[in-house]
Formats: C-alpha cells, sequence, structure tokens
C-alpha cells in the first residue's frame, strides 16, 4: 500500500512502505509541519485578470499555502484575487501589503462559499480561517478585539484620535439622562455631499436651563410653531382673523 498525503501535504507512510527511506521521509515531515506551525512566506500578487493560488505540494516545502505567516506583496493596478486550495482545513494570518488602491479577495480556487476581502487600501494583517468543507470550501476572517483603552475622563464621549480613543470635556454623556454639548458648541447636520452643513448650538447667556419637547407629528402646511410655557411645542395654524371692510371704512374715516 503506497503512501498517502493529508490535505496539508504530510506523507503518511504505509506499513511496510519506503525502506529505507523512512528517516529522509520523516525528516521532511518534521521541517514540513515546523513550516505549517511558524513559517512566513512572501506571496507577490499576480498583476492580471489570473488568480494568485495558494498551493499545497505534496511531502515537500513548496507549497505557497504551506506557511502559517503569509505577505501578499506587488503592484497591483487593479482589484485582484487571490485563491486558497480545497479541502484544507486550516488558519493563517495574512497581511496585504500590496501596492495600489485596490481591493484584494481572498476565497476557495473553485466554488462559490465564504470570502474575505481587503477593502481598499486596506493594508492590514487578517487571521484567515479556511474551513476546509468538501462541496463549498469558506474562507472566514477571525474578528479579533483590539479595543483599546478609553480616553478622557469620566462621562466624556470617545472618538478616534489619530487611531487611539479620545475624549472631550465639551461632550459627555449622562447615562439614562442626556449627551451634553457645552461651550456653545455646535451639532452639526451635513448635507447630501458634506460640502455645508446645518448647526444648532446653544445662546451664548441662558438665564436658566429648559428643554424643548418637539410636536408628535409634522403639523400640515403653513403651520408654525409654539410653545405653550413649559418648553412643550405644538403646530397651530395662523390666526384667520383680519379686519373687515366696515372696520375699515371706520378706521379711514377717522384716521383719514
Amino acid at each position: 500500500m503506497a503512501s498517502t498525503f493529508t490535505d496539508l501535504g504530510l506523507e503518511l507512510m504505509a506499513t511496510g512502505e519506503n525502506a529505507g527511506t523512512w528517516g529522509t521521509k520523516t525528516n521532511a515531515n518534521l521541517n514540513l509541519i515546523e513550516q505549517l506551525t511558524g513559517g512566513y512566506n512572501s506571496q507577490a500578487v499576480t498583476d492580471s485578470g489570473t488568480p494568485t493560488a495558494l498551493t499545497i505540494a505534496d511531502g515537500a516545502l513548496t507549497g505557497t499555502a504551506q506557511q502559517r505567516v503569509i505577505e501578499l506583496t506587488g503592484s497591483i493596478s487593479g482589484n485582484r484575487v487571490v485563491t486558497v486550495p480545497l479541502l484544507t482545513e486550516t488558519f493563517y494570518f495574512i497581511k496585504n501589503s500590496t501596492t495600489g488602491s485596490y481591493t484584494v479577495q481572498l476565497k476557495a480556487a473553485s466554488g462559490s462559499g465564504a470570502t474575505v476581502t481587503w477593502a481598499t487600501g486596506e493594508k492590514t494583517w487578517k487571521i484567515i480561517y479556511v474551513d476546509g468543507v468538501a462541496t463549498n470550501t469558506g474562507v472566514y476572517e477571525i474578528e479579533v478585539d483590539t479595543t483599546s483603552s478609553p480616553g478622557g475622563s469620566t462621562t466624556q464621549v470617545q472618538f478616534n484620535n489619530s487611531g487611539a480613543f479620545a475624549g472631550d470635556a465639551d461632550l459627555t454623556w449622562t447615562a439614562g439622562t442626556a449627551l451634553t454639548i457645552n461651550s456653545q458648541k455646535e451639532l452639526r447636520l451635513g448635507d447630501a455631499d458634506d460640502s455645508a452643513y446645518v448647526g444648532v448650538r446653544s445662546h451664548a447667556t441662558v438665564s436658566g436651563s429648559y428643554t424643548l419637547t418637539m410636536p408628535a407629528a409634522t403639523g400640515t402646511s403653513d403651520q408654525y410653531l409654539k410653545t405653550d410655557g413649559s418648553g412643550n411645542l405644538a403646530w397651530v395654524s395662523p390666526s384667520s382673523g383680519g379686519i373687515s371692510t366696515g372696520k375699515a371704512i371706520a378706521m379711514a374715516i377717522v384716521f383719514g
């Protein structure tokens, strides 16, 4: 019975086979195990419409998919595809180091299983799991929580400050109560192309805190907002009253 190979290329020697070469083949397997565990491969991505194939070489160290760490390199002039072998269940640490603002998609050599894509300009590491399902091999990104320590003080709203969390004393959240914007800073609502905005802010001097409660519906044409004196706003229609013809004549006689 001849030797067989695992999906990752390790040789499984049958009883009575490979007489006199067990040492060589075992050493080859051990070297391959070491490469599969922690090996590094710099893989140039083909700059054409042909996918770049990561491969398995049975019993050899030459397979480009037989490394734990893979760095995708090269200059690309369009969106590119990199394929992984079918029937191979494993995981990788893969970085997109290609140059050019295009996507790089990682998928199985055939089928319509799940894929992973580096977006345009996304030159990052991803942890990739390949499920090896025979009928439809899927490629998945293993999400890693990379949340950094919060910036700012307690109750301050967090925002991205050059890749790190930061806080602002003028932007705070009181749990269950309110989002507060201090120092007369604005809430800005941008237009469709972000070229202009409508800003809303407090008066420079407020005699006392108050809350305006918006109406429950949009109202009808020509209505205006009116407060009830307690901060509750409602849509109301303008008065239909006016000066009658008789009153107009009387006013004309009196006032000339």
